[in-house]
């Protein structure tokens, strides 16, 4: 039946509440999208325009095709009725009818979803305030959801990469489409380090406007709280925070200096109710989250050989220098050089500064 939900996407005229109204109604998506004018009218309260063209559309859609068109770019995707549809999404009042991806969503644990939004003309102050905060969850199972916008999208994207957590972006176009044009290779960055771009956007729909308010609704329906970095009296990041309101999540708000416009809607949601963040440990109180060294990003030492897990050993409790590891461990420089290597690109260790090094 999948065909039958993807046709209905690929009509640009038909939004996600018209397609549930059907359904629901029907109970069924295959005769949701076949019916008839008839049997349309008597669903109550729907517009009679609507449905005409809703008809008028659907005969120039083959559903084989459409469906054949999405599969044939390598997009994967959820339908509504699919298990593995997202559980808290489903509970928002708009869901998405389908859920297009790339990468791997099925590795992002979708529950430590913590949305992250802010201006796209981000003050230095605003960036550097989220590196401060996400770094504090370095190496935790935490995922970070954000819009793939300029400014604090690409600042949580970017960071969420540096520290060793997955991340979710969500665009307002389909995957034809690259917006910013700038991102093209935080794109793929996400996607390789075991991300997933995520849209309810047919392949074919253009970045426009109105889009961009609709998708901010799966930005933070998709999260358990959301974080504001920067945010002016009118600007997307408060549409989102008002959603993140009215979906029953957690509203969370990063101060920032009060000179700056763009923190001007920082405050009146800290005035109204929002929680105050300085640094991680405050979002893990806010939603009531506890890292416990068995929820941290899983990592099997089994597999490992004795000198690699010497080498995990020897930086555990503090970051240390190649002379220091070598003097620990034994393993003669060029064994070492190349160990360290292969457990930083395995995502055990990390090089910090100069030639120090310290366990994820």
């Amino acid at each position: 039946m999948d065909k039958f939900w993807i046709a209905f996407s690929a009509i640009e005229q038909v939004d996600s509440p018209f397609v549930q109204r059907l359904y629901n109604y029907f109970g069924d998506i295959e005769k949701s999208y076949s019916a008839t004018q008839a049997e349309l009218s008597r669903i109550e309260g729907l517009s009679i325009k609507k449905t005409e063209n809703f008809i008028k559309q659907r005969d120039k859609i083959n559903p084989d095709k459409v469906l054949e068109e999405v599969i044939n770019r390598g997009i994967k995707f959820y339908t509504f009725e699919n298990p593995n549809y997202p559980k808290l999404l489903k509970e928002i009042s708009n869901p998405p009818t389908v859920l297009y991806y790339k990468g791997n969503l099925e590795s992002c644990n979708l529950e430590r979803t913590l949305a992250v939004v802010g201006s796209r003309k981000a003050s230095y102050n605003a960036k550097e305030s989220v590196e401060k905060v996400l770094s504090g969850l370095e190496g935790t199972d935490l995922c970070i959801v954000s819009g793939l916008a300029s400014g604090i999208d690409t600042t949580a994207h970017r960071c969420a990469l540096k520290h060793n957590l997955k991340t979710i972006g969500v665009i307002a176009s389909g995957f034809d489409y690259t917006y910013p044009a700038a991102n093209k290779d935080l794109y793929k960055e996400i996607e390789d380090h075991g991300g997933a771009i995520l849209t309810e956007y047919y392949p074919t729909f253009e970045p426009l406007k109105f889009r961009f308010p609709e998708r901010n609704r799966i930005v933070s329906g998709i999260s358990y709280g959301t974080l504001v970095a920067e945010a002016s009296l009118k600007s997307g990041a408060l549409i989102t925070a008002n959603l993140t309101l009215e979906q029953g999540r957690e509203l969370m708000c990063i101060p920032g200096v009060i000179t700056n416009p763009n923190t001007e809607g920082i405050y009146k949601l800290l005035k109204n109710g929002a929680t105050l963040v300085t640094c991680a440990q405050d979002i893990l109180e806010a939603l009531n989250w506890e890292i416990k060294p068995a929820e941290q990003l899983k990592m099997d030492l089994t597999g490992l050989s004795t000198d690699e897990q010497k080498v995990i050993e020897a930086v555990e409790i503090e970051e240390k220098g190649f002379d220091e590891i070598s003097s620990i461990t034994g393993i003669n420089t060029n064994d070492l050089l190349i160990l360290l290597t292969t457990l930083e690109l395995k995502g055990f260790i990390k090089q910090t500064t100069g030639d120090r090094y310290k366990k994820v």
